[in-house]
């Protein structure tokens, strides 16, 4: 069997800048995003309700006037992060799993070397917290 081979393309500079995420109420939304994961308070900028992420990247919380799936995030976190993130479940009396089935509720994961959560905002976004990705690579 001969296989093809796709042509070797010049190196470009891609990188995600901001992502568009759905809310009954971006304020609220973007509030408890933010809260969460111990970042700076959103900013109004025109639609949009804008989080930014420690890499500087955004999340751009909307309200789009329509019903709409919610979306899952996965955020990759140092374990200090993941700490404070699992405290603030906690004492904010947040449902949390271990799981994206919801088998394992008030638990954490230990998958794939890390540890992880699972738990929805306030506008029905289904939010992770990680601190190793699949493959076991960590942010350090």
């Amino acid at each position: 069997m001969e296989t093809t081979s796709m042509p070797a393309r010049p190196a470009a500079h891609v990188r995600l800048d901001h992502l568009i995420v759905f809310a009954q109420d971006k304020r609220d939304s973007a509030e408890f995003f933010a809260e969460m994961f111990g970042l700076a308070a959103p900013v109004t900028a025109g639609h949009f309700c804008q989080v930014r992420l420690s890499d500087g990247r955004i999340l751009d919380f909307a309200e789009p006037g329509i019903e709409f799936p919610g979306l899952h995030l996965a955020m990759l976190v140092d374990d200090t992060t993941f700490d404070a993130v699992v405290q603030r479940l906690r004492s904010w009396n947040v449902e949390h799993w271990a799981d994206p089935q919801q088998r394992h509720p008030g638990e954490i994961n230990t998958d794939h070397g890390g540890r992880g959560v699972y738990f929805l905002d306030p506008g029905g976004n289904y939010l992770e917290a990680l601190t190793a990705r699949y493959d076991g690579s960590t942010l350090g």
